[in-house]
């Protein structure tokens, strides 16, 4: 498969909160690139399309936009 991603990304495992006006959701983060970011949630429901992202041990808020859904996965592309 040919990668056609503009920045390569890194397989890492950090704890997250997705966090919007309807209250923050847990996450997992499962990869990252300067450009998004593949996240592990339990539930899907009441995600919005945009959202910030908080990662605590990286003291990172990155706003997002929702580019795919899978059953427990969401792919978002920083804003």
């Amino acid at each position: 498969m040919v990668e056609t991603r503009i920045a390569p990304r890194y397989r890492v495992t950090k704890a997250a909160t997705i966090e919007f006006i309807g209250g923050p959701v847990n996450c997992v983060v499962r990869d990252i690139s300067l450009t998004g970011a593949a996240l592990e949630v339990p539930n899907q429901f009441g995600i919005p399309a945009q959202f910030t992202l908080v990662i605590p041990e990286d003291e990172l808020q990155l706003p997002c936009h929702v580019v795919w859904r899978r059953e427990f996965r969401i792919g978002v592309t920083f804003e």
